[in-house]
């Protein structure tokens, strides 16, 4: 499997915007179409809720696609 990591900016990122941010949607369209076919997986089980808050730990996939949800780096300070 493939996996990749994806930094929050925030706390959280919803599972359909995570799909379209990482390029494994090309819409909000797909992205709900996906999530409602039972494809997406959230920690190994299937989510049909497109609105799913994801937070740093989180790993979801898609087919042989996995992405790792990460906390932000913190910002230099300055």
């Amino acid at each position: 499997m493939n996996t990749t990591e994806f930094a929050l900016r925030g706390d959280h990122i919803t599972l359909d915007a995570l799909l379209k941010a990482t390029g494994l949607a090309s819409s909000g369209g797909a992205a709900k179409v996906l999530i409602a076919d039972g494809q997406v997986k959230v920690n190994a089980e299937a989510e049909t809720r497109r609105g799913r808050k994801l937070r740093a730990g989180d790993t979801v996939s898609l087919g042989e696609v996995a992405v790792q949800v990460c906390a932000a780096a913190p910002s230099p300070a300055g």
